[in-house]
C-alpha cells in the first residue's frame, strides 16, 4: 500500500480514505474516489496546484483522456483547454520514484504528435519540467516557471 510523501508542491486538504486495507483519494475532476497510486498522489497534487495557484480552471481540465497512437489506446494523465475549447496543456506524471528521463519526455513527444499542444508539463512530484512548443518552426524551448492560465488562454 502505497504511503503519501511529501512532494515539491504545495501540500493541499486532500481526501483520503481507507477500504480494506486500501487507500483511495477523492478526484476533484472525476467527482469520485480513486485507489491512490503514487502517480495518482502527484496528478492530485497537481490538478490542485494549477487550479488554485495557476489560475487554471477545473471545468477546463480532463484526467485521463483518451487517444490512439499508432493504433494503441493511450492515456493522458491530464488535458487543459482554454476557453474556445482548444488544448493548451498537455502533462504526464509518474511516481516520485521514477526518473525524469529522455524516456518520459519521448512518451510525451509521441502523444503530443497526436494532440499537437503548444505547452507540456512533466513531473515526479519532485522535478518538474515546463516545454513551450512551436510547430510553425518545428521547435521548442524549456521554461524556469509554468506560466499562468490567464497568459496561456490570450
Amino acid at each position: 500500500m502505497f504511503e503519501p510523501i511529501p512532494l515539491n508542491l504545495p501540500p493541499y486538504p486532500s481526501k483520503i480514505t481507507k477500504k480494506q486495507d486500501k487507500l483511495y483519494i477523492f478526484d476533484a475532476l472525476r467527482k469520485k474516489e480513486l485507489v491512490l497510486t503514487p502517480e495518482e498522489w502527484v496528478r492530485q497534487h497537481w490538478i490542485n496546484y494549477l487550479h488554485i495557484h495557476k489560475k487554471y480552471p477545473k471545468a477546463l481540465m480532463q484526467s485521463e483522456g483518451g487517444l490512439v497512437l499508432n493504433t494503441l489506446q493511450k492515456r493522458s494523465d491530464l488535458l487543459i483547454f482554454n476557453t474556445s475549447g482548444e488544448k493548451i496543456l498537455l502533462a504526464e506524471f509518474k511516481a516520485p520514484t521514477v526518473k525524469i528521463t529522455e524516456k518520459v519526455f519521448q512518451q510525451v513527444a509521441n502523444y503530443n504528435s497526436i494532440h499537437k499542444i503548444p505547452l507540456l508539463l512533466v513531473s515526479n512530484g519532485i522535478e518538474h519540467h515546463y516545454c513551450k512548443i512551436d510547430f510553425s518552426t518545428n521547435s521548442f524551448e524549456f521554461l524556469a516557471e509554468l506560466p499562468d492560465y490567464e497568459i496561456v488562454n490570450g
